[in-house]
């Protein structure tokens, strides 16, 4: 009787510990893989709420960007609609004046404003000409909301090849000067009131208009043998230039989607 308690009591003390240690390591390593999962799922709760935040971003400068080309679109589409209006309404008056296929230089071949060779005077019996196609060119831009598409008009006079002395020694550059700052002092004289082109500025506050002379540096026709190609190069040209993004707005944009990228 007493071996026999000793055998049952030896055996329970064998198997017990045993088996309560691998119960307790079991738990432990439950309890380590329930931590494991825990924050694997914040981890990538985490990161789903970082590229939530980032396709948000992306998002926003895709919007911006997209805005950015509509206006750029918008305002190439106006030009063009000045133009060809301004070009419709002169050739309905008589005045044949040149756009250029792009959509945006009006040119004034010099023979319209009877500039004399070696001259930059505006006739008067050519002022007329000056007049309606400065009036015409106010009225068309001025109509809408164009004027918010425009960023500055150019009045640029151009000459010939043909070597010219004159005008103190300026050449062909203060002949063709001089000839695009007759035709402006003639607009500022006599185009008043709600046909004024002086009064007129472009979105930035700044004056719409502006006065240059290029020589025979940018022709219209490359060939100047003839009289008849010479003349095409004799010319005033109104260049219309449109609002664009700045170089740090292109700059911004190209960051942003190159870090989106990244």
């Amino acid at each position: 009787m007493n071996f026999s308690r000793r055998r049952n009591g030896g055996a329970q003390d064998d198997v017990n510990p045993y088996w309560i240690s691998f119960s307790d390591l079991m738990s432990a390593l439950l309890l380590v893989f329930i931590l494991a999962v825990v924050v694997l799922v914040l981890q990538l709760i985490e990161k789903q709420n970082e590229l939530s935040a980032q396709q948000d971003d992306f998002s926003s400068q895709q919007t911006a960007f997209t805005a950015q080309i509509g206006t750029l679109q918008e305002a190439e589409l106006a030009r063009a609609a000045i133009l060809q209006e301004i070009d419709q309404e002169l050739q309905a008056q008589g005045i044949r004046v040149r756009v250029s296929e792009n959509n945006t230089v009006l040119s004034i071949p010099s023979a319209l404003l009877g500039f004399d060779s070696a001259s930059s005077d505006l006739k008067p019996e050519y002022q007329g000409v000056a007049q309606t196609i400065g009036s015409v060119i106010s009225s068309v831009i001025t109509e809408g909301d164009r004027l918010k598409y425009l960023d500055t008009v150019f009045v640029e006079g151009h000459t010939d090849n043909l070597p010219f002395d004159g005008l103190d020694g300026t050449g062909n550059w203060g002949l063709s000067t001089f000839r695009a700052i007759s035709l402006w002092t003639y607009w500022e004289d006599n185009l008043t009131g709600e046909g004024s082109l002086d009064q007129l500025v472009n979105p930035g506050g700044r004056p719409l208009f502006s006065v240059s002379g290029y020589a025979e540096t940018r022709p219209s026709s490359e060939a100047q043998i003839t009289n008849e190609e010479r003349a095409l190069n004799r010319r005033v040209d109104i260049r219309f230039t449109i609002v664009r993004p700045s170089s740090d707005d292109l700059l911004e944009i190209q960051e942003n989607f190159q870090a989106d990228s990244d």
